[in-house]
């Protein structure tokens, strides 16, 4: 069953009532639904990390609450024994996770947090068995008998994120989840984190400066800028207000910025298109109804228009081809 999260007034003070007390989060409130994609995104600093951290107990609340589910997390009211339910429920996948693999067999790495449950060997088995087919890895005994340390990076990081799915998170909250990734293995992480959400119904938090890779995977998007929430809402919302995410230190997704200048030029595309696959579907479209528009015109005996003239492909290449010699100038 899908858990959601609610914030409220969240406070955290780094060394509280010393010389060195530092404000890392202040008067936090946001809700993130269930089976949802929620993006948290900000500069280095900006209190992400420190936030997440209190999804799963890590970091409790100097002040306000955080709440999963039925477990409240407080300042002094949170029982040891619903911090480690709270754990088991909220699955956090640090930054380069694939650092922290440490057993000798992809099969000790993932089974490591079963194993502390007492689980039965055969259940640890069929939850690891589970896991590495959620991400699309190997279940042969002999790959699970091989050395993490032998595979390739994009495969170390599903071996790590198997190993947080083996302790069947209702909540997966992963920091810059591909960082560091090339395009073949972070297209395939993304695949696997849609499928994920899609047959298990997991609630999905992720961490990320990166707006093409917010503009891929979230419903909604949370901006945190010295320790403050500044901005929330839809992708496609936030991304109509360039100027407020640049004053957050933030730049709007390239095919954002594309769209803009193409509706500057003349072309059909609309706000909401800043993904490979809208800006695309929008520039077929604009093709399509500028070569219907000229046939018509043909068939009908009207002179068709001269480059230069109209809304056509014609009036879109001579524009750019004049905005650019004026740049160069």
């Amino acid at each position: 069953m899908s858990v959601g999260i609610s914030i409220e007034h969240l406070t955290h003070i780094y060394n509280p009532r010393t010389p060195t007390a530092r404000t890392a989060l202040h008067d936090i409130t946001m809700q993130i639904e269930a089976a949802s994609c929620t993006a948290i995104v900000g500069v280095t600093g900006s209190g992400k990390t420190t936030l997440v951290q209190h999804f799963n107990g890590l970091l409790k609340p100097t002040e306000g609450s955080v709440r999963v589910g039925d477990i409240e997390v407080t300042s002094d009211r949170t029982r040891s024994a619903d911090l480690r339910k709270l754990r088991r429920r909220v699955g956090l996948l640090f930054q380069f996770p694939e650092a922290q693999l440490f057993a000798p067999t992809i099969y000790d790495d993932v089974a490591f947090g079963p194993r502390q449950l007492g689980l039965a060997e055969a259940v640890i088995r069929m939850r690891v068995i589970r896991a590495l087919d959620a991400v699309a890895l190997d279940t042969s005994s002999e790959f699970l008998q091989r050395s993490p340390f032998a595979l390739s990076g994009g495969q170390r990081r599903r071996v790590a994120l198997a190993g947080v799915l083996a302790m069947r998170p209702q909540v997966l909250v992963l920091d810059e989840p591909s960082a560091g990734l090339d395009a073949e293995a972070r297209n395939e992480l993304y695949a696997r984190l849609a499928e994920l959400r899609a047959n298990d119904g997991l609630t999905l938090v992720f961490i990320s400066h990166d707006m093409a890779e917010v503009a891929a995977l979230a419903d909604r998007v949370f901006v945190m800028a010295g320790g403050e929430l500044r901005l929330s809402g839809a992708p496609e919302d936030l991304f109509r207000q360039p100027d407020d995410l640049i004053a957050c230190g933030l730049v709007p997704p390239p095919l954002a910025q594309v769209t803009r200048l193409a509706q500057e030029h003349g072309w059909p595309a609309q706000p909401q298109h800043f993904t490979p696959e809208q800006v695309a579907t929008a520039l077929a479209a604009g093709i399509s109804s500028a070569s219907h528009s000229s046939l018509s015109q043909a068939a009908s005996g009207s002179p068709l228009p001269r480059t230069g003239e109209g809304p056509g492909v014609g009036a879109s290449n001579h524009n750019h081809h004049m905005q650019g010699g004026a740049d160069a100038e």
